[in-house]
């Protein structure tokens, strides 16, 4: 637990992952176990990021989550509701934001674009897309198009969309992969500014260990696929993060390793072999 904040041990999850089984069908009875009794709740307002190896389910988890994907068994929650379909209250940040924005659209009408989709007013449509604007920087580019944008800058505009429509539970999958290392720190950083000010429940996947422990309040750390978990590391950082302080602190290093250690024990561990480990 950050000593600067009060615990959220306490508070009733807004997510529960419970048993999620995903099994992908094939024509030739080939089916592929991708995801195997995988177990967690996310409290309200927590910021998880999700980490494992390459192909360890962490999108289709994801996807589960988002209702875009049918689970073959187990049970999805959001605020007690069974997740059958996307929810209302959740919005989702793919890494190839570029696909997901129109280039014969303003940068204000594609933040806008959910928005009228859900019937809001558009005096208040206006307030949202010009706040959002603002939350990611990029107010003085409201009448641009995506294609006049730099990647780092288009992933701003795929943040505010997501940020205008108001979700509870923000869904993340390796939104920055693909940016320079400079947009990247800035990008986490305007993650962590969004969630304080916000509030909203994060859930970010992520290949890169390090944006893990700066982003996170804890890590979630899944095994090779068919998916468990792992490891779930809480991350004691202080409140106030910063790319210079945080990462060169010695508690930062501590968790990094640990949780490199255990992504390397998760390539060579399934889970079926994690399932017969806890005797189950």
């Amino acid at each position: 637990m950050n000593p600067e904040e009060p615990s959220r041990a306490d508070a009733a999850p807004i997510l529960v992952v419970d048993g999620l089984r995903k099994v992908y069908s094939s024509p030739t009875g080939d089916d592929v176990e991708a995801v195997r009794n995988l177990t967690f709740t996310v409290p309200t307002g927590q910021l998880v990021c999700i980490v494992g190896p390459s192909g360890a389910g962490k999108t289709t988890l994801l996807k589960c989550i988002a209702g875009l994907l049918p689970p073959t068994s187990g049970r999805l929650e959001l605020q007690g509701t069974a997740i059958v379909g996307p929810p209302k209250t959740m919005a989702v940040v793919f890494q190839e934001y570029g696909r997901s924005l129109f280039p014969w659209m303003s940068v204000e009408a594609n933040v806008e674009l959910p928005l009228k989709t859900a019937r809001v007013p558009k005096a208040e449509r206006r307030q949202r897309v010009a706040e959002a604007l603002e939350a990611v920087g990029l107010s003085h580019a409201a009448s641009k198009y995506p294609w006049q944008l730099s990647g780092g800058m288009q992933q701003r505009v795929a943040i505010a969309r997501a940020v205008a429509y108001r979700p509870q539970v923000l869904l993340m999958d390796e939104p920055f992969a693909a940016v320079d290392a400079q947009t990247r720190a800035d990008l986490e950083d305007l993650i962590r500014r969004i969630w304080k000010t916000l509030g909203v429940t994060i859930l970010f996947v992520t290949h890169d260990i390090d944006e893990s422990v700066y982003l996170a309040e804890r890590v979630i750390v899944l095994t090779s696929s068919p998916t468990v978990v792992l490891d779930d590391v809480t991350i004691d950082l202080p409140a106030e993060r910063d790319q210079i302080t945080t990462r060169s602190a010695e508690r930062f290093g501590v968790l990094r390793t640990r949780i490199w250690e255990e992504i390397q024990r998760a390539k060579t561990m399934t889970g079926a072999m994690a399932d017969i480990g806890s005797g189950r």
